[in-house]
């Protein structure tokens, strides 16, 4: 191969292009990025980030300089002269994935603030917004995936946390003094923020659809416990209902005055039924905010919720709009077999967008393992290497350390074996006929580490 294209240059894309030059590929390397920066770390964003209490400088001067002088100049979509990389703001230097000894190394031309709309398969070919064309021999794709929202335009003070951009704009929002703020959504991403809004002295709501939060992931008995966590950390928890509308502020008539007396969303902007109680929609719609400030979030039981801040967390969706119109199979991700390729050889698809054998993982480890194994199969233009890695994901929540590693059956049942819940710190065993399958510990590292160590041997025994 002349040329490698990664499309994504977050997590996945970077370990992606760390992965071609370690296994030997020498040639053009180009990196296509939506969001006009360097790859950064976005675990903190709904943590530290948002309970940080000082704005860190944007700019760091060397970076920058550093940046610019390892890589090549763009051209200027509007004049057609050359300009420097969009990327002169880094993101907060405690974020980034990379240096510019890095960069360097890597050698590679980041093309950021520019996303890719198709892949022009006979011309082997990928397709930016800005009208060029990248030929390409080999494509890596990373696009990741983006928050899911609400349908119907966002009124202000409604947020999604998924980006850097994101987070800075809800950060904005908590710091103007206490909010009520509800948090629709009970996964990690709702629990994290909940937990961080707590710490910032916010009154918190959480609105979970299901009967416990985090039900889907650690099973009855574990979901239990996190609804705990939210209660003895301070925020209340309500279960079992969906959301029915958000009520708002209308924005400023001519005369400047706000009319108060618009209360509620309309009928065609309130969310949908689903079994999740949340629309499963993507919202079509990216447009300012023209619909005022929000005020309340509506239940479907009928109750009513003030709010100043409301956090959507109701789950990801891939990114692969821009793949409509070639062979490659998507649905919930683009569909790979076990070594992360896809329908053509000369396609791998790598973290949250990749579907990989059947399952799409939201991990971080998923996101810097999958690389070295689709790579390794792009190289060779065929599966050589399924992934084995192991499952594993971790969350802090209102001071307490969440970890699991395995696969949790649907009908397995749960062993304490060291600590005890009551107590805030302990690892469970997932067990199913009469063996280990997967561990949960809160707070357990140590007892931890040795199941998930265990797991991963029995899992490469049984390969």
């Amino acid at each position: 191969m002349n040329t490698v294209t990664v499309v994504g240059a977050s997590l996945a894309g970077l370990y992606a292009a760390r992965e071609l030059r370690a296994q030997g590929f020498d040639g053009r390397l180009v990196m296509v990025g939506a969001e006009p920066y360097l790859p950064y770390d976005r675990p903190p964003l709904s943590k530290s980030f948002l309970t940080a209490t000082a704005t860190t400088a944007v700019t760091d001067a060397s970076t920058i300089t550093a940046l610019d002088a390892a890589t090549p100049t763009v051209t200027d979509r509007a004049t057609g002269t050359a300009a420097h990389p969009p990327y002169a703001s880094a993101p907060e230097d405690h974020l980034a994935l990379t240096d510019p000894e890095e960069i360097a190394d890597l050698a590679a031309e980041w093309l950021l603030g520019t996303r890719a709309t198709g892949l022009d398969q006979r011309g082997r070919a990928v397709l930016l917004d800005d009208g060029r064309t990248v030929v390409t021999d080999g494509v890596v794709v990373a696009t990741g995936a983006s928050a899911r929202r609400l349908p119907g335009p966002q009124p202000a003070g409604v947020h999604t946390l998924r980006t850097l951009a994101d987070a800075r704009a809800l950060r904005a929002d908590l710091t103007c003094g206490p909010r009520r703020v509800v948090v629709i959504g009970g996964g990690f991403i709702g629990a994290e923020t909940a937990s961080s809004c707590v710490a910032l002295g916010h009154d918190v709501t959480v609105v979970e659809a299901a009967p416990l939060p985090l039900l889907p992931q650690l099973g009855p008995d574990m979901a239990l416990f996190c609804a705990d966590l939210h209660r003895k950390g301070g925020a209340r928890l309500l279960t079992g209902t969906g959301v029915a509308g958000l009520h708002r502020m209308a924005p400023a008539s001519a005369s400047g005055v706000a009319d108060p007396g618009t209360p509620r969303l309309g009928p065609s902007n309130r969310a949908p039924s689903s079994p999740s109680g949340i629309s499963d929609r993507p919202d079509p719609s990216d447009r300012p905010d023209l619909s005022g400030h929000v005020t309340a979030v509506e239940l479907s039981d009928g109750r009513v919720l003030p709010a100043d801040v409301v956090v959507v967390g109701i789950g990801a969706v891939p990114n692969t709009s821009w793949l409509s119109g070639t062979s490659l199979t998507v649905s919930d991700g683009v569909l790979c077999d076990g070594g992360c390729v896809t329908s053509l050889a000369q396609v791998v698809a790598v973290g949250d967008v990749a579907r990989v054998d059947g399952v799409r993982a939201e991990h971080w480890t998923s996101a810097t393992e999958q690389p070295r194994v689709a790579v390794r199969n792009l190289l060779a233009a065929r599966t050589v290497e399924p992934v084995a890695a192991l499952p594993y994901f971790w969350s802090d929540q209102y001071g307490s350390r969440i970890q699991f590693a395995g696969h949790r059956l649907a009908d397995a049942t749960v062993r304490i074996a060291e600590g005890s819940p009551d107590d805030g710190g302990f690892l469970a065993l997932y067990e199913h006929a009469g063996r280990v399958t997967a561990a949960l510990a809160v707070d357990c590292p140590r007892p931890f580490m040795r199941a998930r160590r265990e797991l991963r041997v029995r899992q490469a025994t049984a390969a």
